[in-house]
């Protein structure tokens, strides 16, 4: 566990936008080898009550389930064994299904990486209960962040969630999952300077509230973790380590903000819209692939937004109700149109951004250029763990992405680099 880390969970880290110290909701994180076989004593402090449900599917109850539930019932602990189809969606059908199945338990622990977190995560933050989560793969940053990822009516949203109370991640588990699951833990965490250069343009240009707090979490490991990246393939548990330290900072600098903007911001928009709206033809994706892909595009967008030696105008384009569900049909048009409603500016808006784009763009451009890592450093860590890293290696048509990069800014309300490069072809 790293100094920052031991220092964040005992409430001892100075917080850098403020005077007192940082505080996160997670009581207890470890990363460690043999936490399976140590499940009873990882979980008593955490006060799951006498009756937990442990919830896996049948991947993750080989990699990690049996394991914590013997151990857990080897200690004289009444714990329920929850079983999941294969391949389960975290979508709200999913979590209802966990609340049914699990009703009568006094906490939840998931067994599992990305999806089992979400629903469990979520089925937990609306039945009121505890949970802890043992993960199974390094391959997202959603561990020990206050939000969930689930679809509703076909709308892709990061839901308000309780925090897991643990977090138990063991490298040699983690190390054993699936070439593709390490590489798109490195895809979810390697957006960390596209999100802050868009938060930061919207602190800018909105007085949307900023936090330095995420970014100094991640300051210690992120240089290591790019360089030596290629240990992730080859069994090196340092490597492994230095990503799950990384995903689990960026999570817990998350649960400090009280929401995703540290870590979801543009390339995190175009990832959701293709997952909104796949094509049958498509093949299977995890998340992080995506972030790989689609944080490149935003660096790209971003290094020609910041090489600009003029400010920029701000114009964006008229988009009405009707074009929404042309676009998106009717249902789902409908979300997007009341989600992205805070972004339809009048004119007197466009006009206050455009001249704070204009007066600010000297200083704005410097920052923003502090804040990026070159593009080949992005691509060189990526390709070293053989991640995607262009829309034909998710197996997505150019053309389909192009029209999810234009469209993305429209689902939700997050201003970012996209509402300041928005399209103005008229191609609406």
């Amino acid at each position: 566990m790293s100094d920052r880390l031991a220092q964040l969970l005992d409430g001892r880290l100075a917080d850098p936008d403020g005077s007192g110290r940082l505080s996160v909701p997670v009581r207890r994180v470890e990363i460690g080898r043999g936490l399976a076989a140590q499940a009873a004593a990882l979980l008593a402090p955490l006060d799951l009550g006498p009756r937990p449900a442990v919830v896996h599917d049948p991947g993750t109850r080989a990699a990690m389930g049996d394991a914590v539930l013997a151990a857990l019932r080897g200690a004289g602990v009444d714990a329920r064994d929850v079983g999941l189809e294969p391949d389960p969606q975290p979508d709200a059908d999913a979590v209802a299904d966990v609340i049914a199945r699990t009703a009568g338990a006094t906490g939840l622990v998931a067994v599992g990486s990305g999806t089992i977190d979400d629903i469990v995560k979520y089925a937990a933050h609306t039945s009121a209960r505890p949970w802890a989560v043992f993960g199974t793969a390094p391959s997202m940053n959603g561990y020990t962040s206050v939000s969930a990822a689930i679809t509703v009516n076909g709308h892709k949203k990061s839901l308000p969630a309780t925090a897991a109370r643990g977090v138990f991640l063991d490298l040699d588990v983690l190390a054993r999952a699936p070439r593709r699951m390490i590489a798109a833990g490195l895809g979810d965490s390697i957006c960390r300077p596209t999100a802050q250069a868009d938060w930061w343009l919207s602190h800018r240009l909105l007085d949307t509230p900023f936090r330095h707090a995420p970014f100094v979490l991640l300051a210690d490991d992120e240089p290591a973790l790019l360089q030596h990246a290629a240990g992730l393939l080859t069994g090196d548990l340092g490597a492994i380590e230095r990503l799950a330290r990384t995903l689990v900072l960026s999570g817990l600098g998350m649960s400090v903000c009280g929401g995703s903007w540290p870590a979801s911001q543009a390339e995190h928009l175009v990832s959701h819209l293709l997952e909104m709206r796949p094509d049958p033809a498509w093949p299977s994706t995890l998340h992080g692939e995506h972030i790989a892909v689609t944080t490149l595009t935003i660096a790209r967008l971003q290094a020609a937004f910041v090489a600009q030696s003029s400010s920029p105008r701000f114009d964006p384009p008229d988009v009405t109700r009707a074009q929404f569900h042309a676009r998106f049909g009717p249902a789902l048009g409908a979300q997007c149109w009341d989600a992205s409603a805070a972004k339809r500016f009048d004119a007197v808006e466009v006009a206050r951004i455009d001249a704070r784009l204009a007066a600010q763009w000297p200083d704005l451009r410097a920052e923003l250029a502090a804040m990026a890592l070159p593009l080949s450093t992005l691509d060189a860590a990526l390709a070293a763990v053989d991640a995607p890293r262009t829309p034909e290696a998710l197996g997505i048509d150019a053309a389909d992405y192009a029209a999810a990069v234009r469209d993305a800014r429209l689902i939700r309300d997050r201003f970012t680099i996209l509402d300041v490069v928005a399209d103005r072809s008229g191609a609406w």
